[in-house]
């Protein structure tokens, strides 16, 4: 009876060891989700109403942009995005939504539009090197490429026979 109740325990053990082994090599395989930018509260963004609003009520309303429009109008933009990662995986947007409320010269809002996930785009690096146009020169060609080419005549070089000299003449 003894032995039994010994390999019992030992049973119990490695099903213990087990368990937390197992959990612990799943921990690292949650889900990690979060939120960027603005929160999004359809009941205000639906009382934005072109003709009626102005800079200082969507301001009111909404709070500051996200980010505005450099050049034009000054459309302002509102983004809001939630990501899902998995474990050290790279991060997926889950749903996107920007709001670009328009306004018209007078500062009053022209329109209200919304997109989502269909404008973000995947861009793929290819490999570890980026493409241009142009000459591909070695390391070297582009250390010592330049050697005699500074300050050679017709190239911009100063004081030369062929250009002014320091006075102009």
């Amino acid at each position: 009876m003894r032995q039994s109740s010994h390999r019992f325990r030992g049973g119990r053990l490695i099903l213990t060891t087990a368990v937390i082994a197992a959990a612990v090599m799943t921990s690292g395989c949650t889900r990690i989700r979060t939120h960027q930018g603005y929160q999004v509260d359809k009941l205000l963004v639906d009382s934005i109403q072109p003709g009626i609003d102005n800079r200082a009520s969507v301001e009111a309303t909404l709070g500051t942009p996200t980010f505005s429009e450099q050049f034009g109008q000054g459309d302002w933009y509102y983004l809001s995005r939630d990501m899902r990662q998995l474990a050290f995986a790279s991060p997926k947007p889950v749903s996107q939504t920007v709001l670009r409320v328009s306004f018209d010269g007078a500062g009053n809002v022209s329109k209200v539009s919304r997109t989502g996930l269909e404008t973000v785009q995947k861009i793929s690096p290819s490999g570890d090197k980026t493409p241009t146009l142009g000459r591909h020169r070695s390391l070297f060609q582009e250390i010592f490429g330049n050697i005699g080419a500074v300050g050679a005549g017709g190239m911009g070089g100063g004081g030369g026979p062929t250009g002014p000299g320091p006075n102009g003449s």
